[in-house]
C-alpha cells in the first residue's frame, strides 16, 4: 500500500469511530428529553398524608432534618451511587500529515440523590428531589430506592382504608 492510501484508510477509520462514539454519548442533563421515573413521580402524590412514623417505617431515619418555620420541617435522605463505570479509550493515532487523534469516553459516572420530604403537622406535605440523580432514560432514577418502599406502603394503607370503609 502506498502512504497516501494508508492516510486515506486511517482518516476513514477515525471518522467512522468518531461518529460511532459520538452517538453513544449521554448528555449530563437528560431532564429535557427523559420522563420522570414512574415510582419517583408516584411518591410525589402517594406519600402525601403519611405520618412521620409511617415514613420512618418505610424509608428509615432521615440523614438530616431542617426546621422550615411555619412551613414545617424538611427531612432529607441522602444517597450516593457509585455506578459501574465503563471507560472507552481510543488510542492516539498519527499517520503522516494527519494530526494525532485519540481520547476517552466515560459512560455512567456516579451520582447522588437528596430526597426531601416536607412535614407539616406531623404528616408528609411534599416530596422533592435534588442532585445529580438522572439516569440516561429517566429523571430522578437514582432516588427510587429511597421512596419505592414508601410508595408501596402508602398503596397498602390506602387499600386497607378502602376495604375498611366498604364493609
Amino acid at each position: 500500500m502506498t502512504s497516501s492510501r494508508i492516510r486515506k484508510l486511517a482518516l476513514l477509520v477515525l471518522s467512522a469511530s468518531s461518529s460511532i462514539l459520538s452517538s453513544c454519548v449521554v448528555p449530563d442533563d437528560t431532564s429535557s428529553v427523559a420522563k420522570e421515573d414512574a415510582t419517583a413521580a408516584a411518591a410525589r402524590k402517594e406519600m402525601v398524608g403519611l405520618s412521620e412514623a409511617d415514613v420512618r417505617m418505610c424509608a428509615g431515619f432521615p440523614t438530616a432534618t431542617a426546621d422550615a418555620g411555619r412551613s414545617g420541617q424538611i427531612w432529607t435522605y441522602q444517597r450516593t451511587v457509585q455506578r459501574g463505570n465503563l471507560n472507552v479509550v481510543i488510542p492516539t493515532l498519527a499517520v503522516g500529515a494527519i494530526p494525532a487523534v485519540g481520547g476517552s469516553v466515560n459512560v455512567a459516572p456516579g451520582g447522588y440523590c437528596n430526597t426531601q420530604i416536607r412535614m407539616v403537622d406531623g404528616h408528609v406535605a411534599e416530596v422533592a428531589y435534588a442532585g445529580d440523580n438522572n439516569l440516561p432514560n429517566n429523571r430522578d432514577g437514582l432516588c427510587v430506592s429511597t421512596v419505592d418502599a414508601c410508595v408501596e406502603y402508602a398503596r397498602q394503607r390506602h387499600q386497607a382504608r378502602t376495604a375498611a370503609t366498604s364493609r
